[in-house]
C-alpha cells in the first residue's frame, strides 16, 4: 500500500519538490518501521510453533493417529510453514523415549499415538491452557 502511495505522491506535479521529497521521506520510514513489524512477527511465528511443537504433536494425537508425514502436513496447513522433516522427528522421537507417545510399524510408514502417560498429560496441558495463556501474555504486558 505504502508503495502505491510513494508513487502516486511523486508523480504529483503540483507539490513542490521539498514537499514530495518530505512526504516520500516519511512514508519510507513508515513503510519501514512496517516492514520490521511484519519480519518480527514471521520471526514469533516460527519461535513460537518450533517451541511448542511437542504441546502441538501431543494435543493432535488426543484426537487421532498419525505419521511423521501427517505431522509435517498438519504444521504446514495449520501454521503456514514447512519444517524441515529431522525436526518434526526428533520431537516425536522425544516423546516417544519420553513414554508420552508410542510407534508402530504399519506398512512403510510408523504411526504414533498417545500412551496413558501422553494421554494424561495432553489432558494436563488443556485443563491448563488459561493458565499458559496467562503467561504468555504477561510477557507482553506484565504485572
Amino acid at each position: 500500500m505504502y508503495h502505491l502511495l510513494f508513487i502516486f505522491v511523486c508523480k504529483i506535479a503540483i507539490l513542490s519538490t521539498k514537499v514530495k521529497k518530505l512526504i516520500c521521506s516519511y512514508l519510507l520510514e513508515a513503510y519501514s518501521v512496517l516492514d520490521l513489524e511484519s519480519e518480527i512477527l514471521k520471526q514469533m511465528h516460527k519461535r513460537i510453533v518450533k517451541n511448542f511443537l511437542d504441546v502441538v504433536i501431543l494435543m493432535e494425537l488426543s484426537k487421532h493417529s498419525m505419521s511423521g508425514y501427517d505431522v509435517i502436513s498438519l504444521v504446514h496447513n495449520k501454521f503456514h510453514m514447512l519444517l524441515s522433516s529431522g525436526t518434526i522427528y526428533s520431537n516425536l522421537y522425544f516423546l516417544e523415549k519420553n513414554g508420552l507417545i508410542r510407534g508402530e510399524q504399519a506398512r512403510r510408514k510408523r504411526i504414533y499415538m498417545l500412551t496413558e502417560q501422553g494421554k494424561g498429560t495432553a489432558k494436563a496441558f488443556l485443563n491448563s491452557k488459561d493458565k499458559i495463556l496467562g503467561m504468555v501474555l504477561n510477557l507482553f504486558i506484565g504485572e
